[in-house]
């Protein structure tokens, strides 16, 4: 036990003895005197001490762990399906030894749209590489293609957010209605 933890049991049993003295000082004490009402401010004193012990008792209950609902990402879905081409312009970093292409792989960020985010991914075919500066034309597909979709009509300009900074520029230029 702490210095702590032990003074804290110390209060918790010397407040509820000075609030029953009150009580014996008030019971016996003349009606409107000084001493009546400081003794009723002692009985008050054990309010805040019952509250700590019933906070206490409600943390020694047993919880059953929260389940958390993990949304379901893209390492649900079986194989890559393009929802929309896009034209995409990845910004140059600003550091120079950082201005590298985006070589094969797939890519995970958001399309940003003022101040809505959509998730997507994107792949770099085998072989290829991304120049940082140029545009290209990308197929991307949407985590919940459903409600992103109506959103990014032919020529919406948006952003690309990867973790927390915009690395592209992009136009919606076709739907891929018909792999919704």
């Amino acid at each position: 036990m702490t210095k702590i933890q032990f003074r804290r049991r110390v209060i918790v049993a010397i407040l509820p003895c000075v609030a029953v003295a009150g009580a014996v000082v008030r019971h016996y004490a003349t009606p409107g005197t000084t001493l009546r009402d400081i003794a009723t401010l002692l009985m008050v004193l054990w309010v805040p001490i019952i509250g700590n012990v019933i906070a206490w008792l409600i943390g020694k209950l047993p919880r059953r762990a929260p389940k958390e609902a993990q949304p379901a990402g893209f390492d649900a879905l079986p194989v890559f399906t393009p929802h929309l081409a896009v034209d995409l312009t990845f910004r140059r970093p600003t550091v120079p030894s950082q201005d590298v292409p985006l070589g094969p792989g797939e890519y995970r960020g958001a399309l940003v749209l003022d101040n809505e985010g959509f998730s997507v991914r994107w792949r770099v075919p085998h072989g290829a590489s991304i120049a940082r500066g140029t545009p290209v034309a990308l197929d991307i597909e949407f985590l919940s293609p459903a409600v992103a979709q109506p959103k990014f009509a032919q020529g919406t300009a948006f952003r690309v957010l990867v973790d927390d900074a915009f690395v592209a520029d992009g136009l919606a230029l076709q739907s891929r209605a018909d792999h919704t």
